[in-house]
């Protein structure tokens, strides 16, 4: 069976494109989920000049209820180390959200993650 199928079926198009799920608990009253955004670099920078430095901490988003249970989204953003300009940069969640390649539902949850990550 192609679970992988399945889970893009219940996650907003697009979020297996960034995203690999890492983790999941089942408790008596909510569904864990991890996700960790995968190594792949972003187009905006020079790719030679990126070095992966693991994750920023993680945000963590409620969705939609799962068989009764609230579900609980552990999402970890990748940082990569430019040597060029000597900082940490990420992917740029609004020119992402901006294209036509990702559905509106992705675009919103991307911005929703974007807004908690800031605080």
């Amino acid at each position: 069976m192609n679970y992988d199928n399945f889970l893009r079926f219940i996650f907003p198009d697009g979020m297996f494109d960034y995203f690999e799920m890492v983790g999941f608990n089942e408790l008596s009253d909510k569904v864990e989920i991890y996700f960790e955004e995968k190594n792949t670099l972003s187009e905006e920078y020079d790719h030679g000049k990126l070095e992966s430095k693991g994750f920023y901490e993680e945000v963590r988003m409620y969705d939609y209820p799962m068989r009764g249970r609230s579900c609980i989204l552990y999402i970890k953003k990748r940082r990569w180390y430019n040597h060029t300009q000597g900082n940490y940069v990420s992917r740029n969640w609004s020119l992402v959200a901006q294209g036509t390649q990702i559905s509106s539902e992705f675009a919103s949850f991307l911005k929703a993650m974007d807004r908690l990550s800031r605080h």
